[in-house]
């Protein structure tokens, strides 16, 4: 049985089996890149219920895994030459469970590269910027009566939206084989809905960006992926 009383994570939410992944999360965007890939990956894991409330991302049972107090992490208890690792940032959770499992890597090297290409394009455009629209579209910006900042990243979200439908064009998903970059992807352009800013991106206007999310979310991993843990306990 995995020891990991090195982890003061494990105090406030307490491993039932330590001897699989244990997953800190939140069904966020964020949150479902980790729980949708282990469940594409079939590896077993553990999901703890890590709310965005300071008490939880802010606590210091947490922020002794991610002193960053953000959702997603993880603990592997069979990490690299069998040693527990503690992992935080989705992108790098995702790398860390492609390359364990030598799966949705892509078959060849140029699509390793490729995968690599697009999750830093979601994770330094399309996270932040989609975010940013929540933020004065959606939630405590909305009420800024300069309308600059609005303008700024709906116009942003619209480009990157046409980077990708450009990007689909003759393909099913991002690289050509289903990879992590398209779990790191699709959920964050599934937001525009929670932030009713369909109409303000033009959403319609980016029909094989459409055609794609629905694809995504009609995998039967992500179906039980993308609300692991559940947001209400």
């Amino acid at each position: 049985m995995a020891d990991l009383s090195s982890f003061p994570i494990t105090t406030r939410w307490p491993a039932k089996d330590p001897s699989v992944i244990q997953l800190y999360s939140f069904p966020t965007p964020n949150g479902q890149k980790a729980s949708i890939a282990l469940e594409e990956l079939s590896l077993p894991y553990e999901a703890h219920r890590v709310t965005l409330k300071d008490e939880d991302v802010k606590s210091d049972a947490f922020l002794s895994l991610n002193p960053n107090n953000k959702i997603p992490a993880i603990i592997d208890p069979d990490g690299p030459h069998g040693e527990p690792i503690g992992l935080f940032e989705s992108g790098a959770i995702l790398l860390y469970l492609a390359e364990k499992t030598k799966k949705l890597l892509g078959t060849t090297e140029a699509d390793r590269y490729h995968t690599m290409q697009w999750l830093m394009f979601q994770m330094g455009g399309v996270g932040p910027m989609f975010g940013q629209l929540g933020y004065f579209y959606a939630h405590g910006g909305k009420e800024i009566e300069d309308p600059r900042p609005r303008e700024r990243y709906i116009n942003e979200s619209r480009r990157l939206l046409n980077v990708v439908e450009g990007q689909l064009d003759g393909r099913d998903w991002i690289v050509g084989p289903y990879t992590i970059a398209d779990i790191a992807l699709a959920p964050w352009l599934n937001v525009f809905g929670f932030y009713d800013a369909k109409d303000a991106v033009g959403w319609d206007e980016f029909p094989k960006v459409k055609d794609y999310v629905e694809r995504f979310f009609n995998r039967p991993a992500v179906e039980r992926g993308r609300n692991t843990p559940p947001a209400e306990g």
